[in-house]
C-alpha cells in the first residue's frame, strides 16, 4: 500500500445528472442522459450559456460555457431545462454525507467534485481499488447519478485519474503509471495548461504531457516564469497539497450590483463602476477560500432593458484584475453605447482555491497575488477604503461599491 492515498470524485454531467435523476424519480418518462440535453438559461429568451451536456449532446458538438443560441443552431430539437441550483446543493451534500461513511478527512473541491483521504483505510474497507468500486455503484444505486473516481497518492494525480475513465469509471494513477496512462496526452488535458499557455507549448514544439514532462525546467522556467515549474513539475505527477477537512461549501455565487446617481453614458465610466463592483468580488472571494469559474455581467440601460452575458472559463480565478480583464471583456462584448442605470457583476461554479489559485500565474502575474494579499490585509486591519484605487479619486464613483460599508476614512490610494 503507497503511505498516501488520495480518492477524487467526479460526478459525470453533474448538473443534468442531477435533473435526469430528480426528473426520473418525480415520473419523467425520458431520463434527459439519453437524450441531447443540456443544463443553461433561460431557453426562451435565448439567454445565457450550456453548463452541463448530455453525452449525446457532445454528437453535436455541444461545449459547456457556449451560447444557447449556438447549441440550438447545432441541434434544434435539444432539450435545455433550466437550472435548479437548490436541487444541485441538495445532490452535493447527499454525496458528502455518503463519503464521510468511508473517510473522515473530505474536501469539497467544488460542489461536483470531492477529494478524500483514504490513507490507512485499507484496514477498514479493503483495497483502494475494491473500496472505490463500492462507492461508485453505491452512489449509483442509492443516489441515482455516476461518478468517476481517481486513486493515486495525491489530489493532482487523483484528479487527473478520474478524467481518463468517464463516466463511471475508476481509475489509479500512481508515479509508476504516468509514463504509461499520463504523459501520451495532449498537454492541454494537463491540470493547470489553459488555451494560452498550450498556444506557447505548442509554439515551443511541446505536445504532450510526456514531452513537457521531459523539457528542461529552466528553459520552461525561462519561458513561462512560475507557472512553467509548477506545470513541469506536474507533468511528472509531483504535487503535495493536502486533503483539508470540513472546507464549508454553502454559496453557490458572489453577486455585486449597484444603481447609479447619473446615466452612464460612456466606456470609461462604465468600467470605472464595473472595477469598483469586482473590487468587492474579489475581496470576498479570497476571503471565502474560493475561486471562480463563471463570469456574469448585468446592465440595464436608461429605458430598462436587462441586458446580461455570461461565459465559463475553463481556469478557476480569485484575482482581483483577472476578473475585471474577464468583465471587461464581457461587456465590451454586449454593451452597444446605450445610456446606463444599472451595472452588476457575478461569479459563480465555486471552487476551493488552495491549489487552483497557482493557475494565475498563466498570465505571469504572480505580483498581482500578492498586491492582492497586502491589499486584504491592510482593508482588513484600517477599514475598507483605507487603500483604494487613484483612478477613483475625484471621479463621483465609489471605489468599491455592492457590500462594502461605505463609512470607512479614506487614507490612501493604490497608484
Amino acid at each position: 500500500m503507497p503511505k498516501q492515498v488520495i480518492f477524487h470524485i467526479d460526478v459525470n454531467s453533474a448538473y443534468l445528472s442531477w435533473e435526469a435523476a430528480y426528473r426520473l424519480q418525480h415520473g419523467a418518462k425520458i431520463d434527459l442522459r439519453n437524450v441531447p440535453s443540456a443544463v443553461g438559461g433561460d431557453s426562451a429568451t435565448r439567454h445565457g450559456i450550456i453548463l452541463a451536456k448530455s453525452i449525446p449532446a457532445k454528437k453535436f458538438k455541444i461545449k459547456t460555457g457556449e451560447t444557447l443560441f449556438s447549441a440550438r443552431q447545432k441541434c434544434p430539437t435539444m432539450i435545455i431545462v433550466p437550472p435548479n441550483y437548490e436541487l444541485y446543493m441538495k445532490c452535493s451534500n447527499a454525496l458528502l454525507k455518503l463519503l464521510k461513511e468511508y473517510s473522515p478527512k473530505i474536501q469539497r473541491f467544488s460542489v461536483d467534485e470531492c477529494f478524500m483521504d483514504m490513507t490507512k483505510m485499507d484496514k477498514f474497507w479493503g483495497p483502494p481499488l475494491k473500496v472505490a468500486y463500492e462507492i461508485k455503484e453505491r452512489i449509483k444505486k442509492e443516489l441515482g447519478f455516476t461518478v468517476s473516481i481517481g486513486i493515486s497518492t495525491c489530489k493532482l494525480l487523483a484528479k487527473m485519474a478520474s478524467e481518463l475513465k468517464k463516466p463511471d469509471g475508476v481509475t489509479t494513477l500512481f508515479l509508476e503509471e504516468i509514463e504509461e496512462k499520463m504523459w501520451p496526452l495532449p498537454v492541454e488535458d494537463l491540470f493547470m495548461v489553459g488555451p494560452a499557455t498550450t498556444k506557447k507549448l505548442h509554439s515551443y514544439g511541446i505536445h504532450t504531457i510526456g514531452a513537457l514532462a521531459q523539457t528542461d525546467p529552466r528553459f520552461l522556467q525561462n519561458r513561462l516564469k512560475s507557472h512553467g515549474l509548477l506545470i513541469w513539475n506536474y507533468a511528472n505527477g509531483r504535487e503535495n497539497s493536502p486533503v483539508r477537512e470540513n472546507v464549508a461549501f454553502e454559496i453557490k455565487g458572489i453577486g455585486n450590483s449597484t444603481t447609479i446617481a447619473f446615466d452612464i453614458d460612456n466606456l470609461k465610466e462604465a468600467k470605472m463602476v464595473l472595477l469598483s463592483l469586482v473590487e468587492t468580488i474579489g475581496g470576498r472571494l479570497r476571503k471565502g477560500g474560493w475561486a471562480a469559474r463563471l463570469i456574469a455581467v448585468t446592465f440595464k440601460t436608461s429605458d430598462f432593458r436587462v441586458i446580461s452575458h455570461q461565459r465559463k472559463f475553463s481556469t478557476p480565478v480569485d484575482c482581483t484584475n483577472i476578473i475585471y480583464q474577464r468583465v471587461e471583456e464581457l461587456f465590451s462584448e454586449c454593451w452597444n453605447g446605450e445610456h446606463l442605470r444599472h451595472l452588476g457583476v457575478k461569479v459563480g461554479e465555486l471552487c476551493t482555491n488552495d491549489f487552483t489559485q497557482l493557475s494565475l500565474f498563466n498570465w505571469n502575474q504572480e505580483r498581482l497575488r500578492k498586491l492582492d494579499k497586502t491589499v486584504d490585509r491592510i482593508r482588513k486591519k484600517y477599514g475598507a477604503k483605507a487603500l483604494i484605487r487613484s483612478s477613483f479619486l475625484h471621479s463621483g464613483i465609489s471605489p468599491l461599491s455592492g457590500g462594502i460599508i461605505e463609512d470607512y476614512p479614506l487614507m490612501s490610494s493604490i497608484l
